[in-house]
């Protein structure tokens, strides 16, 4: 899954499409690859202080989180939507030398929003996973359901100040998001809910395009399941 850019006057079942094996089937199979091949940097960023046990990439597109993560030590299973993606995570991972630490699993958030079983990870990790905003609530609670007691749950996703400063373009109508509403959609703004908040902040941070560099701003959240 991960990035795409919507317009402002989509409807619900038009941005529920977008999250659909078929949408990203496609424009997998279009180009040799779609993404970097590098890891996002907030995951870099945020989980070099843990100790490497198993992980779950949510959403893991052409897998480069995913294979970074593997050559840190991590135990991963990466899931998405995409048959096309995966096969080229599993030709990456041959590729790195890291296809013995890397499980790969097919993950549909509007069929199942439970990407695994519950509380299994030491890590959770999901990457610009940006969902209509009635889906959002069930579809992360599904995702956090998979952290195991003492793991940490990572949510790195687009702000939306990117759109009020022209930084990007309108995925769709509630698409982006602020920290709070993944603090909201857990219950981790409660005192004595299951979450302590470690990271819960919108960094900015310079990204390249075409055009020269951008400043861009993410939705950082690290949580650690008590």
């Amino acid at each position: 899954m991960h990035r795409h850019e919507h317009h402002h006057d989509q409807t619900l079942a038009e941005l529920r499409d977008a999250l659909t094996a078929g949408f990203w089937d496609e424009r997998y199979a279009g180009t040799d690859r779609v993404w970097s091949g590098r890891p996002n940097q907030r995951l870099v960023e945020q989980t070099s202080d843990l100790t490497p046990g198993t992980a779950l990439d949510v959403a893991c597109g052409e897998g480069g989180d995913a294979i970074w993560l593997a050559h840190q030590g991590w135990q991963v299973t990466a899931v998405d939507v995409s048959q096309v993606a995966l096969a080229k995570v599993a030709a990456h991972a041959e590729d790195e030398g890291v296809e013995d630490r890397i499980r790969l699993g097919f993950y549909d958030a509007l069929a199942d929003p439970r990407p695994a079983g519950r509380r299994t990870f030491d890590l959770v990790t999901v990457s610009f996973l940006h969902v209509p905003q009635p889906d959002f609530a069930e579809i992360y609670r599904g995702i956090a359901a998979a952290v195991a007691p003492g793991g940490r749950l990572l949510v790195t996703a687009h702000h939306p100040d990117d759109v009020a400063t022209g930084a990007r373009h309108d995925h769709g109508p509630g698409l982006m998001f602020e920290p709070d509403r993944v603090l909201e959609a857990l219950g981790a703004d409660q005192p004595d809910g299951p979450w302590v908040v470690e990271v819960a902040e919108t960094p900015v941070r310079e990204q390249a395009t075409p055009d020269g560099p951008l400043l861009v701003r993410d939705t950082v959240v690290r949580l650690r399941h008590n």
